[in-house]
């Protein structure tokens, strides 16, 4: 991803959002700090295969689960976007890597650090206390930002744990991608919010934003990038990307 189109992006979230640019990069200095201390991965430390399989917490990701069973799934680097971790450890699949701003089940994340699983921590404004808390508890870390790189802290484009998967695996050089669970409709699922009573309950207006800047983004790759994307959420269409109804 070239930093300079990611930053027209930014410049655009920061706006749309009433994001601050200052905090992003205070909560990037503090992840870069533990980082160093407690022993940060670069790229080139997380394994990524040409076939990646990318799980969302969106409402189609159980019966996606399900349909990747009948794959080999040794043959694909399977990544999951936070809390869809849980769906995944439900089904006794550990994901090679997680992507994740620290806001799913923290539980299950921890698990499925310690049973191997790579994790790529984001940083932003609102995060810090979670990063101060759990980082230097985990291990096998490498830490993003949506603003400017430091050390220890890599920006490779991106806005939601969803889409940043995306990027995450494009900048790692993966050619085919599957996108499981990545609905952005509407509705968000316990995965996704951990408190949530419900399984699933109607998104707020500010969610239902994110998951319309997510899909935008993960349209502009799927035009802008050398990489073959399948999509079997069900969800919304995603323009540039083949939707695909059965694996097998």
């Amino acid at each position: 991803m070239n930093l300079a189109i990611w930053f027209s992006w930014y410049k655009e979230l920061l706006a749309e959002f009433d994001f601050s640019r200052e905090e992003d990069e205070k909560s990037a200095k503090l992840l870069d700090m533990l980082l160093e201390t407690y022993g940060g991965l670069s790229p080139e430390d997380i394994p990524m295969q040409k076939e990646v399989i990318i799980f969302g917490a969106g409402p189609s990701i159980k019966d996606n689960i399900k349909e990747i069973k009948n794959l080999n799934l040794s043959d694909y680097t399977l990544i999951s976007a936070d809390g869809a971790t849980s769906a995944l450890l439900e089904e006794d699949i550990v994901p090679d890597i997680i992507v994740t701003d620290l806001d799913g089940n923290m539980k299950d994340i921890s698990c499925a650090n310690h049973e191997g699983a790579f994790l790529v921590v984001h940083a932003h404004g609102d995060n810090m206390e979670k990063i101060r808390r759990y980082v230097p508890n985990l291990n096998r870390m490498m830490g993003t930002t949506q603003s400017t790189p430091l050390n220890n802290v890599y920006n490779f484009g991106g806005f939601t744990d969803g889409d940043r998967c995306l990027f995450l695996a494009v900048e790692l050089g993966a050619e085919y991608i599957i996108l499981g669970g990545m609905d952005f409709g509407k509705i968000v699922t316990k995965y996704s919010r951990p408190d949530m009573i419900e399984s699933e309950s109607e998104a707020d207006e500010i969610k239902q934003l994110k998951l319309h800047y997510a899909k935008k983004l993960v349209e502009w790759i799927a035009e802008n990038e050398k990489v073959t994307i399948l999509n079997i959420s069900g969800g919304e269409h995603l323009d540039g990307i083949l939707d695909v109804n059965f694996i097998g």
